[in-house]
């Protein structure tokens, strides 16, 4: 199993829930509103403090899914939220070692 997590710009979230549902496998998604900063870039002319507290409103995306949907999921995460501009966002994935679903699988 893998910890899929992405931070996106807010208004992706809505089209990238729809073609997530569309992928096969799709395990759900948790979503929380966050706030971010990227490293000063080395052409920034202006003051390195106001870049620094400059916070601009993210979301980020936690999905823990089975080793054989990753790949289309990432891709899915990528294709939706890419713009090609500063401030598109981040996705990584890290190894999970065990995970427990809370729900019950089978009545009783």
């Amino acid at each position: 199993m893998k910890e899929i997590k992405a931070i996106i710009r807010p208004n992706k979230l809505i089209t990238l829930r729809d073609k997530l549902m569309q992928v096969p496998g799709f395990p759900g998604m948790t979503v929380a509103k966050v706030d971010g900063c990227s490293a000063p870039s080395r052409n920034y002319l202006g003051n390195l403090k106001e870049e620094l507290v400059d916070f601009t409103p993210k979301v980020k995306i936690e999905i823990v899914a089975p080793d054989e949907v990753v790949e289309p999921i990432v891709d899915c995460i990528t294709a939706v939220s890419q713009t090609g501009q500063i401030g598109d966002g981040l996705v990584w994935v890290a190894d999970i070692d065990r995970a427990w679903f809370l729900f019950k699988t089978t009545p009783g």
